[in-house]
């Protein structure tokens, strides 16, 4: 069943490289293996039986070693590679059986592609490559222009539209190359490899605007990759392949905590898992001493801790209060509690990434609470307790 939120939908979808197609699928259904197809027949299976959904403003990597399938299966996605068997639904529509003519149009209107290579034309300027495909598509000048303006301001090369391809660093001309991906307003943006072959500091800045352009805009985005620590930043899930074949789906944390097999676990041996979990994810509600503002104590200090968090009716924090000197077990009014916190604390949102928060933890002279958007506190991450997480 497809939930509402799905905006791709691919269903056992299989991809035969060769001129035997049906005898290779008929060998499949009979059992056969990848290897004794190919050994048989010189048939190729690039893609065995995939599938998977994408959801709406999401960025969805589909990632594995070389030759495991990802980038022939993102060229299925919008039939740059026919499929030979299996469905593609994009917002709930079945496009495997489009013809030439309805397909460029999805291509156009639907699903951009991003390169790993450039493309840039030399003797067009920065506005004139970032307007290229919609004047393909017959979009009269002014209007095409205009949107790739607004396409350039976007990625951060509005000052830049009368420069040329040569005038530009790696980072800037994939910039433009991501412009041009944009104008047309696509439903998904699909991007193959797109950043491997910029420099690392380049790439990572990259990968920042990506996931910028993702929160401001809710853009739906498939991005390719044979980087781990690439998918994990920017992967909201991740699809790992081997072999043609899927053979898990899940956000970075469901992947290292519970992976589907020995390949998976590969992956992610020896990962820094720092980069993967969430403050959410590692914080602990029992840690903490909390305290109500009417001054009752919802966890007593059993654990030896010396500081308190003060909650009010709706759970959100309202400091902390050093345990030393205050009696636990007295009805304080509201306004003494508040009177004995801490002048200042520091704490850490939930989504934070544990990278970013291990400073923060480590040179504090409390438990660091942890709290969501809205205020409310979910519990505190300790020394200790950041220690056995870095360490596992």
């Amino acid at each position: 069943m497809t939930d509402s939120n799905d905006i791709l939908s691919i269903r056992n979808v299989y991809k035969v490289f060769g001129d035997q197609p049906d005898t290779a699928m008929q060998m499949l259904r009979d059992g056969s293996t990848k290897e004794e197809i190919f050994e048989e027949t010189g048939q190729t299976v690039g893609v065995f039986d995939a599938s998977f959904s994408v959801k709406k403003g999401e960025i969805f990597v589909i990632m594995g070693l070389s030759g495991s399938g990802k980038s022939t299966m993102v060229r299925l996605l919008n039939r740059l590679i026919e499929p030979t068997a299996g469905t593609i639904e994009l917002k709930g529509k079945d496009i495997t059986g489009l013809g030439d003519a309805d397909l460029l149009d999805v291509r156009r209107k639907e699903m951009s592609m991003v390169f790993q290579s450039f493309a840039l034309m030399p003797h067009m300027s920065v506005l004139e490559n970032a307007a290229f495909g919609l004047e393909i598509s017959g979009v009269d000048k002014d209007e095409r222009n205009k949107r790739a303006q607004e396409a350039l301001e976007q990625v951060g090369l509005g000052e830049h539209s009368s420069s040329y391809p040569h005038q530009l660093s790696g980072g800037m001309q994939q910039r433009v190359g991501l412009a041009r991906a944009l104008t047309n307003d696509p439903t998904i943006l699909l991007m193959d490899e797109a950043f491997s072959a910029l420099d690392p500091l380049i790439r990572y800045e990259m990968q920042g605007e990506l996931i910028r352009l993702q929160q401001e805009q809710e853009r739906t985005i498939i991005f390719i990759s044979h980087d781990l620590d690439e998918a994990v930043r920017i992967g909201d899930r991740i699809a790992i392949m081997e072999g043609g074949r899927v053979v898990q789906i899940g956000t970075p944390e469901e992947l290292m905590r519970n992976p589907a097999d020995d390949y998976v676990e590969t992956f992610f041996k020896g990962v820094d898992v720092s980069k993967i979990l969430k403050a959410g994810d590692v914080a602990c509600a029992n840690s903490g001493c909390t305290i109500r503002i009417n001054g009752s104590v919802q966890s007593p200090p059993t654990n030896g801790s010396q500081f308190g968090y003060l909650l009010d009716n709706s759970d959100k924090l309202q400091g902390v209060i050093s345990l030393k000197g205050l009696d636990a077990t007295a009805k304080a009014n509201p306004e003494s509690l508040l009177a004995q916190c801490m002048d200042s604390h520091e704490s850490i949102n939930s989504s934070d990434m544990l990278q970013d928060a291990v400073k923060t933890i480590a040179n504090s002279d409390y438990p660091i609470p942890v709290i969501e958007d809205n205020g409310t506190f979910k519990g505190v991450i300790t020394k200790d307790l950041l220690l056995q997480t870095l360490s596992r």
